[in-house]
């Protein structure tokens, strides 16, 4: 057991910084352009576009600039939406999970806080993330302004207190979560809230991994990895009378970074492993990952689950935010988060859709290895990055930056612009006309020289479309924005028939021009995919595994697999593009589970393949 002691610490001041809100309509008319914040959008698209800050803190070891946006702590307070982010000098706020401004506080840790949890208690917010891993509990009743006080009891245990997380039950009884290792379990201690949050005895080990019944909490890309796993990020739910302990495995570098849950009738536990776990699962797509996350209960009583999803390029610790709906069944409380399609658009939460559970728009992903072409040469440069690929910390690089790498549907990989003026353009074929609905600009930091949170950050361009490649219209104008948008998401007022999309720059604030993906949504006008035939599945003398298969379609984009411990809730997802079959190592060893799947393309999606049960 670890014990805590009592010590003295200051808080500390930090500078503010502010952006200001984009008022800019294009002259072909209000139709097409969405160019001013608040934004007024009824869907949003993972990863979040908000002004993500640079990492600053490893910067005397070594000159590597990158974004990141990790272990997200999300509360309702008093109607508004905060969220907490490690290392990133503030936080932010949102009447509608959509428009999130960033609040740079009063007071704060100069080193931005750790893995920040965050609670409400009465008329108050309660936070710790000292990144020191020893400190207090610190208190506000007015986040807007973040004139966060402390009460000089530091929470110093041995070794320190590492991805916490603040619960505050019914009651008003408090208790501090905590652990991030591949050797210590997660721990619970409840702190007195009358007698400035001292512990009230000592921590309790609740759970550690079991890798070898867990398929899914094996370390490394797909789980094949013999390193130790991570154990990391508590986060408590309570829903009735049942508590719902989240964590993250197994590494947050991973495509595989996951939350799973535990279950008690107590806060102190003993905690029993879900069966139908993991519960927020996205190994597939363009943004990879969902582990270390938290989850919230929206202004209309539906839940929402923000997690953290990897990019691992310029650092292993490069990620960013991604939000997914998530609830409990009615008939048995089992808990859900639902990652399929998880990165297109889906409805927001002040949008009212039948089932919560299914907030996918149908909007399909149109640009995905169509046809595209710049006007700007061909970068071949040395890449400034923290490279731990050969000490199986992260993933290998992935070189050359052709304009193919733009609509590729990997993150990881990124166009690199020769210049940053306006006269850069791109343009895509989408070979069809189609129905586009909304385009995701995702920036990429190459060679980045940024650190901290500048107030100059901001992403200046101008989308065209056209039927026949002469004639053009605007599509949305934000040749004025002043905001930073690194993931720029554009719903259109109205959608437009276009076959050809040109991208043209006007400026960034990077040094070189970058783009991960330009991802265009929408629909076409052809036929969907067929039902995918003859699906069957093989579970492996290794029971975490299984293999599907299914026949190809040459009509499909590629195909969603499902799965899950009963007939009518298959929860878990995985998506694929191009080739079918899959190798599913996620699997807890003593389960049966049932599994099916389905194609999909431009214009929808299949009928699901038969339900098939694996003993």
């Amino acid at each position: 057991m670890k014990g805590i002691s009592i010590a003295l610490v200051a808080a500390v001041m930090l500078l503010s910084c502010k952006g200001d809100p984009i008022q800019k309509e294009s002259e072909e008319g209000k139709a097409t352009v969405q160019s001013n914040s608040p934004n007024g959008f009824k869907t949003y698209c993972n990863p979040i576009d908000i002004d993500y800050s640079y990492m600053s803190h490893y910067r005397a070891n070594n000159n590597v600039s990158y974004r990141s946006g990790a272990d997200p702590a999300v509360i309702n307070f008093k109607g508004r939406y905060y969220m907490f982010v490690t290392r990133s000098h503030g936080y932010w706020a949102s009447d509608d999970m959509s428009n999130w401004k960033f609040i740079k506080p009063q007071s704060w840790y100069f080193k931005g806080s750790n893995a920040p949890a965050a609670a409400v208690k009465g008329d108050k917010v309660i936070l710790y993330g000292d990144p020191s891993g020893r400190g207090p509990i610190l208190e506000t009743d007015n986040p807007e302004l973040g004139d966060w006080k402390t009460n000089y009891a530091v929470l110093n245990p041995p070794g320190g207190i590492q991805d916490p997380d603040l619960f505050v039950d019914d009651d008003g009884r408090v208790y501090l979560y905590e652990e991030s290792s591949n050797t210590w379990p997660i721990r619970v201690v409840e702190l007195d809230p009358e007698n400035y949050y001292v512990p009230k005895g000592d921590e309790k080990d609740l759970f550690q991994l079991a890798p070898e019944k867990h398929g899914w909490e094996r370390f490394g890309q797909d789980h094949k990895s013999d390193l130790k796993p991570y154990l990391e990020g508590p986060w408590m739910v309570k829903h009735g009378d049942t508590y719902y302990l989240e964590y993250g495995a197994p590494g947050t570098q991973w495509n595989v970074y996951a939350d799973g849950v535990r279950t008690s009738k107590s806060p102190f536990g003993p905690f029993e492993y879900a069966p139908y776990n993991p519960i927020s699962y996205k190994p597939g797509g363009f943004l990879k990952g969902s582990g270390h996350g938290s989850t919230v209960k929206d202004n209309h009583g539906n839940f929402w689950h923000f997690a953290t999803m990897a990019i691992s390029v310029n650092y292993k610790f490069e990620r960013r935010l991604g939000m997914y709906p998530a609830g409990f069944e009615s008939d048995n409380g089992q808990m859900y988060v639902n990652t399929a399609y998880g990165d297109y658009p889906h409805f927001l939460p002040d949008t009212e859709v039948d089932n919560h559970k299914e907030r996918f728009t149908g909007w399909m992903l149109l640009s995905y290895k169509k046809p595209v072409s710049t006007n700007s040469g061909l970068v071949d440069r040395d890449i400034n990055v923290v490279d731990e690929s050969e000490q199986g910390y992260m993933q290998e690089q992935i070189m050359g930056f052709g304009i193919d790498r733009i609509n590729d549907e990997e993150i990881r990989s990124y166009w690199v612009s020769e210049a940053n003026n306006d006269s850069i353009h791109i343009e895509m074929d989408l070979e069809n006309k189609m129905n586009v609905k909304a385009v995701q600009i995702n920036f990429q930091d190459y060679n980045s020289e940024i650190f901290g949170r500048p107030d100059s950050l901001r992403q200046q361009f101008v989308l065209d479309y056209s039927l026949d490649g002469t004639q053009w219209k605007t599509l949305a104008d934000y040749s004025k924005n002043t905001r930073d948008m690194p993931h720029g998401y554009i719903e259109l007022e109205t959608p437009v028939d276009a076959r050809y999309i040109r991208y043209n720059h006007v400026y960034c604030t990077n040094k070189y021009l970058s783009i991960s993906e330009l991802r265009v949504f929408g629909n076409g006008y052809g036929a969907k995919p067929k039902q995918p035939a003859n699906f069957t599945v093989v579970r492996q003398k290794d029971r975490r595994n299984a293999y599907l298969t299914w026949d190809k379609d040459d009509s499909a984009q590629g195909y969603v697999i499902y799965w899950g411990i009963s007939k009518d809730k298959l929860n878990l997802s995985a998506l694929m593009y191009d080739n079918p079959n899959y190798e599913l190592r996620a699997l807890n060893t003593d389960q049966s589970y049932y599994m099916q799947v389905e194609a999909f393309n431009e214009n929808g999606i299949s009928e699901k393949s038969k339900i098939i049960h694996v003993e």
